[in-house]
Parts: structure tokens; C-alpha cells; sequence
């Protein structure tokens, strides 16, 4: 309530100052009586003789002007011209015409009364009626730049509006991706360390050291839109050491990044596609896990052996690859692809240029 009541306010700015009020509806009788009756203004015989009339006419602009911002004021918090625009418009026109119809009878009737035309006793109705015509026509052309500036000062508000709202829909969206990140990586490499302690706490203790280093960085880029491309190929590859605690030799990676200055992408992005092709491929001595990251004009290719685990695979969370979809999807026009054959997984993730 209070946010409509200043922008009514706002609206009402053009006309809260008198003076200008008065100064730009003085100027209008006098273009009028230029038009009518130019010689009129020759002489002071011809100003005194056109008083009267110079009166009207401001009186007449004086209210067409006054009633379509008055109307304006009226129907925005009610009918949207966005929402109603045929309803706003054939309102708008109704309560306007009727308005400048009504008073401008009653100035007519006021004016030529003084001038002494006719007795109250007999009226000219229809004489009067006539004088309507003219300023009928005038509040026409007042009512359409009223309806162009209600009109525009909507649209650009409704505008702004729906802009800002994309903008909070998409952060918290992003945010919300995002969010999902850290729960799901820490609970992942609790599990492993907890299969990792019975079997040699030699090497436990190395993938704890190799946890935290790897679980600050994390921290560190939560907030990130974007992480360039330096920083995360040094969480990737912190990332496939903490898993070479874990698998020895039956791991085995290779990453081939030559340019990486200005380059980004989302953070954690590769965390989640490596963490998918561990947790879903074999990895054994008889069947090694080839991990390969490799840099492809402006697109980083991971790939991997395609090996499906035998048996009864681990439970997946649907993060993942959908969770990296979303998050190129509120970041850039570009998409990510994902190839997958008979012996090779590969997903491309598109670099982003950062500005400079």
C-alpha cells in the first residue's frame, strides 16, 4: 500500500506545482486565441473584447488537463494495462469523455451566462451542448497522451519488474544448484573413508589430509558464479589424487590443458562428472579406470572408459550431469554435450571467456 501511494505521488509530481500548472495551461489559451483570433491581440480594444473567451479556454484546458491526469491517477492501481488493456482503454475513455463533457457544459454555461446571452429563466441546451463540441475534440488528443504515458510508464515498470524477478529466480535457482554440491561431496567421501579405515589407515589418513584440503576449496568457491579455469584443474587434479589413495593403480588419469588464462567455468563441475565416472565404472586390476582431461579449442573434453559396474550398482542421487545442465543453462547460451559409446564416455563442457 504504501509503495502505491508514492508512486501515485510520483505521478501526481507534474501537478502538485501550481505555478507550472497554471504557467503551461496560460500558454495554451494564449496559443488558442492566436489561432481564433489573431488580430484580437493587435490592440488593447481586441484583448479587453476576447477576455471572456481567453478565460474559457483556460478554464477548458485547465480542466481537460487536470481530469486526464486525475483519471490516470484513478484507474492505474485499479485496471492494469498489461493485464486489461481493452477494459483499461474502453474505461478509460468512458469516465474521461464524460468528464470533459460534463464540466466543460458547465463552463460553457457559466461563461456565456456572464456575457449576459441568455436568462436562467431560458437556456440554450443545445446552443451549449455545441460549445462542448470543440473541447470534446481537445480532450480527445489530452486523453491520448495521457493513455501513451499511462501506457509506457506501465509497460516500463511491468518491464523492470519481470526483469528483476528473473534475475531473483535465476540466483536463487543458482543457489540452489549450487547448494546441493557440498552435502552431496561430503557425504560421498565419508563413505569411502569409511571403507578406507578398516582396509589400511595409513592410507586413510592420507586421503583425510587430501579431504581437507580439497573440502576448503570447496568452501572457498560455493558463492562463485564462475571459477577460472587454473583454480578448478587444480581441484581436479587434487581430486583424482585423493582418489588415487583409494584405487592405486587401477585409477589411472592424464590431463592435457595447455590455455587456461581467461578461461572459466562453473565451479565444482568437474568434481561431479569425475565423481561420476568412479562411482559408476569399474575399477580393477583387471579392468583399469582411464580418466582423460583434455583441452579442445574452446571446450574441455573428460572422458572416460565406459565399464558399468557389474552387479548391483551404487544408488545415484541424480545430481550430477543434470546439476551441471542447470548451471550452463543460468550461466550461458551454450550447452553441454554428452557422447556416450560401446567403450567411451565423454562429456564436453563449453569454456567461458571472462571478461576483461
Amino acid at each position: 500500500m504504501a509503495q502505491a501511494l508514492e508512486e501515485n505521488c510520483r505521478k501526481d509530481d507534474i501537478w502538485t506545482s501550481v505555478p507550472q500548472f497554471i504557467a503551461i495551461n496560460l500558454l495554451i489559451a494564449v496559443i488558442l486565441m492566436v489561432v481564433f483570433c489573431p488580430s484580437c491581440l493587435l490592440t488593447w480594444e481586441g484583448i479587453l473584447s476576447i477576455r471572456l473567451d481567453f478565460l474559457y479556454g483556460f478554464l477548458v484546458s485547465c480542466v481537460l488537463s487536470f481530469g486526464g491526469s486525475r483519471v490516470e491517477v484513478f484507474m492505474d492501481p485499479r485496471i492494469s494495462w498489461i493485464n486489461h488493456p481493452f477494459k483499461r482503454l474502453i474505461l478509460t475513455i468512458l469516465i474521461y469523455m464524460s468528464y470533459c463533457f460534463i464540466s466543460t457544459f458547465l463552463i460553457a454555461f457559466l461563461i456565456t451566462w456572464m456575457k449576459g446571452q441568455f436568462e436562467l429563466s431560458e437556456i440554450p441546451w443545445f446552443a451549449l451542448v455545441k460549445f462542448t463540441k470543440q473541447p470534446m475534440l481537445i480532450a480527445l488528443f489530452i486523453m491520448a497522451i495521457f493513455t501513451t504515458r499511462s501506457w509506457l510508464l506501465e509497460w516500463k515498470k511491468s518491464a523492470t519488474e519481470a526483469e528483476k524477478l528473473k534475475s531473483e529466480m535465476l540466483a536463487s535457482q543458482y543457489q540452489s544448484l549450487k547448494d546441493q554440491l557440498n552435502p552431496h561431496f561430503l557425504f560421498n567421501s565419508l563413505n569411502v573413508l569409511s571403507n578406507l579405515v578398516y582396509e589400511d589407515p595409513d592410507r586413510s589418513a592420507a586421503f583425510i589430509l587430501k579431504l581437507s584440503k580439497i573440502y576448503r576449496y570447496v568452501l572457498d568457491v560455493q558463492q562463485e558464479d564462475l571459477i577460472p579455469l587454473t583454480q578448478e584443474m587444480e581441484f581436479a587434479k587434487n581430486y583424482l589424487e585423493l582418489q588415487k589413495i583409494r584405487f592405486e593403480e587401477n585409477l589411472v588419469y592424464s590431463i592435457k590443458v595447455t590455455e587456461l588464462d581467461g578461461l572459466s567455468i562453473p565451479p565444482l563441475s568437474l568434481q561431479l562428472i569425475l565423481e561420476n565416472a568412479i562411482k559408476h565404472n569399474e575399477a580393477s586390476q583387471e579392468n583399469p579406470l582411464f580418466i582423460q582431461l583434455i583441452q579442445q579449442g574452446d571446450e574441455l573434453w573428460i572422458t572416460n572408459t565406459f565399464q558399468p559396474k557389474k552387479g548391483k550398482l551404487e544408488e545415484s542421487a541424480g545430481i550430477g550431469l543434470a546439476n551441471i545442465r542447470k548451471r550452463y543453462k543460468l550461466l550461458s547460451q551454450r550447452e553441454i554435450q554428452v557422447i556416450n559409446t560401446l567403450d567411451e564416455f565423454v562429456v564436453k563442457l563449453p569454456l567461458i571467456q571472462l571478461s576483461k
